[in-house]
């Protein structure tokens, strides 16, 4: 690709951009019709990250290798990453992961069968959920998302894709995807502690908020208020006076009564 390459060799290590390809120095008058499909006197947009070059340390070209060259290229970058990982230098060992995968692009898999696909996936799938880690480590979740759901669309059963992606939506606040996530991964990986732990605290999480939602309603809704009572008006206040003075006047006039019945006896 003509075109493509004239664009990639002005740009830096680490750049993005878009490039636009005419006619003449992409597919030509032909076309392609096997992958890519592209039609006849096609201008071609391309978005492009240019990871870093890579020197011919294989010897030979990427286009000019075997494919168990292309596949054995990989591994090796592969290795570096894993190597920079241990040290804790999580994006130059995401850029020997990236090269990694770059040996093993879609037109390149699209071309694999048997067991030189399988050869290939062993060697891209990790890479894949190595990003996935790092990106984890540096709380860029939903790239790690990502990553694990290229490995998952691969192989649906792949339980470190499952645990990691479970664990990227954890940290987002997904609880109820994270959650399924680590169940199905709990099923193809039992023992693994790690998972059992995950949903440990995924359930402690979920009981944390259902207490703290609970004092919330509590302190809006609490108990009804006890009605006071009424004080008594003034007509009322009045009314028991007047029987407490009549009272008082029965009393005294019974008294006097039984004074004088005793004074006449």
């Amino acid at each position: 690709m003509a075109g493509l390459a004239v664009g990639v060799s002005s740009m830096k290590a680490g750049e993005r951009a878009l490039l636009h390809v005419g006619w003449e120095l992409g597919y030509g008058k032909e076309g392609s019709f096997s992958f890519p499909n592209v039609p006849p006197m096609a201008d071609i947009i391309y978005e492009v990250e240019l990871i870093g070059f890579d020197e011919v340390r294989e010897g030979k070209a990427r286009g000019d290798m075997t494919a168990e060259e292309r596949i054995g290229a990989a591994d090796r970058r592969k290795m570096d990453g894993n190597s920079l990982f241990k040290d804790e230098k999580l994006e130059e060992a995401m850029q020997q992961y990236e090269m990694a995968i770059a040996y093993l692009g879609d037109d390149f898999m699209f071309q694999l069968f048997g067991k030189y696909r399988d050869m290939a996936l062993a060697v891209k799938n990790p890479c894949h959920l190595n990003m996935a880690a790092c990106l984890i480590k540096l709380k860029r979740h939903e790239e790690a998302i990502a990553q694990c759901t290229v490995v998952l669309a691969e192989d649906e059963n792949n339980a470190k894709a499952l645990f990691r992606r479970g664990k990227a939506r954890a940290e987002l606040g997904q609880t109820d995807a994270a959650r399924e996530d680590f169940l199905k991964a709990r099923k193809h990986a039992p023992e693994d502690k790690a998972i059992t732990r995950e949903l440990r605290l995924l359930d402690e999480h979920d009981k944390a908020i259902y207490k703290k939602q609970k004092e919330i309603y509590k302190g809006i809704f609490g108990p009804p208020p006890q009605p006071k009572p009424k004080p008594a008006n003034v007509l009322t206040r009045m009314w028991q006076w007047l029987i407490l003075i009549g009272q008082w006047l029965l009393s005294l006039i019974y008294r006097l009564f039984k004074r004088e019945r005793r004074k006449a006896d």
